[in-house]
């Protein structure tokens, strides 16, 4: 049976789902129907091969790492804005079900096992037919399918922090036993909602346990973050520009160019690279070029040299530096070149790097520094400075406002609401969404900055160990006693893991913003907002008297 009816597609993942609904021709993000189909058809393939690992497990056998690899890749694969190439796809899609039939036969019993442990396509046609039947909309039931895909989405974001922690050499078992066994159970019509709300905050729970494992692999291999300037200009020498989120893809760039007279600039997620002792000490890692994702075009283009795009958010190129644009991992774009290498393998940049020798210097956008590195290690080396002003009153309140950027004009509330933040209190930013504001000149209190960067989206745990030894410091049962307050802006699926464990940490009243998911049911919003408070923004002065009431009556 189909169940797209006339729609071409129906993807509704990310914030900038047309109409806050769903895109039913292409996606807004660029991606065309077939594409949207065929990542639909990874989800399922990928669910019936959990099924299979779910089922060996239970046996006693082993799943191997590159099993447990594969499937983390397929995931991170179709997170919004990472792939868009559908020989990528229908590759993937083949090496799983071939993955699948092989552990098939390992097992004792292939007795009740789904339509996706056992289905096994073997050509594009047939891809594409079944395609078709195994999107989102395959779930009639609008609660189920909302709880269903909050859960996927989570998956997918915890994917995405698996991945980076492997690539490093890191791994956690019990998290990929996790993932498979509610892949698996994401097929099981005989869960009910209560069933599925549960599982929603256990995969909140080991959203936890995925980024303390990618933590604890970026400190290990490259050292805590600690403060730091990083230029904002332009040197005369031919360049390299690397975007996207793996810091072990930066290091073998960095490595294969000492001494060949190219400099290498981070872009967007990769600016807090500059953080970590051990990256710093490549001198040829030079500075950050530009700002968010949603700006490559205009930036990709005046940067003048070869991009390196390690992983989501990818713009669709423009012809004229389409050529210049390299992709690996889980990033993929049809024409442009693609680096191969396996999880934590070496690889090959030599292309990229000789192609930089003939390309201008990048062409300067921008002056000035902007400061970061204020992980959990680093604030938390300023407790008794941070706790003595809070004490005093010199700091009234802390602002999280991590998360992502994105194109919506709507967006420029976050600018506006940094801007407008008394100035008694401090933001504690990760992810994108701080190049809203990390350019502002808010100053500081006592020599701690007002916009406490503790790095990428994938560094959001940070936040999390700040808030939760605050809360010993201070003596409070409850996270939610502490001067802080959560604003926070989301854009695609790294974004709702991070949610989800803050959900299960305890912490309620999230404004999120600038729409709630378009995949929240009434129903399931519902849950949240009485459950766990959660709450979309308004306008920025109303907000603000709901965040500071009491400064606002002082202030009328």
């Amino acid at each position: 049976m189909k169940i797209r009816g006339e729609q071409s597609m129906f993807c509704y993942q990310c914030q900038e789902a047309a109409g806050n609904k769903g895109c039913t021709r292409v996606g807004v993000c660029g991606k065309k129907a077939d594409t949207a189909g065929l990542q639909d058809l990874l989800v399922y393939t990928s669910k019936g091969l959990s099924e299979v690992t779910t089922r060996l497990r239970e046996e006693g056998k082993e799943v191997k790492a590159d099993v447990d690899h594969l499937i983390t890749l397929n995931l991170f694969t179709t997170i919004t804005n990472a792939n868009f190439d559908n020989d990528v796809f229908y590759d993937r899609i083949k090496m799983t079900l071939k993955v699948k039939n092989d552990l098939i036969k390992q097992l004792s019993s292939k007795g009740n096992l789904s339509e996706a442990a056992l289905w096994l396509g073997d050509s594009k046609e047939e891809f594409e037919e079944k395609a078709k039947t195994v999107g989102v909309l395959a779930t009639e039931n609008e609660d189920v399918r909302s709880l269903r895909e909050l859960i996927t989405y989570g998956l997918k974001g915890l994917s995405a922090y698996m991945k980076h922690a492997n690539v490093l050499g890191y791994d956690d078992k019990e998290v990929n036993a996790f993932m498979q066994s509610t892949l698996a159970k994401l097929l099981d019509d005989s869960l009910e909602v209560d069933d599925l709300v549960a599982l929603t905050l256990e995969t909140g729970k080991v959203g936890v346990d995925g980024m303390a494992l990618l933590d604890k692999a970026n400190t290990t291999t490259y050292g805590n973050p600690e403060v730091t300037k990083v230029n904002l200009g332009v040197r005369n020498n031919p360049a390299i520009l690397i975007s996207g989120h793996d810091l072990g893809d930066l290091e073998q760039l960095l490595k294969q160019t000492q001494g060949r007279g190219v400099d290498v600039y981070t872009h967007s997620e990769m600016l807090p690279a500059h953080y970590y002792p051990h990256l710093k000490k490549y001198e040829n890692l030079v500075g950050n070029y530009g700002n968010a994702w949603w700006k490559q075009k205009e930036e990709f283009e005046s940067f003048n040299g070869p991009i390196l795009m390690t992983t989501n958010c990818i713009v669709p190129p423009r012809d004229s530096y389409k050529d210049r644009l390299f992709t690996t991992g889980s990033a993929g774009y049809p024409g442009c070149k693609h680096i191969e290498g396996e999880t934590g393998s070496e690889k090959d940049f030599t292309e990229i790097i000789e192609l930089a020798k003939k390309c201008p210097a990048p062409t300067e956008i921008e002056t000035g520094e902007i400061v970061g590195g204020f992980a959990h290690a680093q604030v938390l080396a300023l407790a008794d400075q941070v706790v003595d002003a809070v004490k005093s009153g010199a700091i009234k309140k802390f602002f999280v406002m991590a998360g992502c950027d994105g194109r919506a004009k709507s967006r420029n509330y976050y600018t506006e609401f940094a801007a407008a933040l008394p100035k008694d209190t401090v933001i504690m930013t990760a992810g994108c969404a701080k190049y809203k504001y990390n350019k502002l000149d808010l100053g500081d209190i006592g020599g701690i900055p007002r916009v406490l960067d503790a790095g990428q989206c994938n560094d959001s745990y940070s936040l999390a160990v700040i808030a939760l030894k605050l809360k010993e410091v201070f003596e409070l049962e409850d996270i939610n006693d502490l001067p802080l307050a959560f604003n926070i802006a989301w854009y695609e699926q790294k974004a709702v893991i991070v949610l989800l464990s803050l959900l299960y940490l305890g912490v309620k009243n999230i404004h999120l913003g600038p729409t709630l998911p378009a995949f929240l049911s009434p129903n399931v919003a519902n849950v949240l907002v009485e459950n766990f408070g959660i709450a979309g923004i308004g306008s920025v002065e109303d907000d603000l008297k709901i965040f500071l009431p009491d400064t606002v009556s002082e202030t009328n």
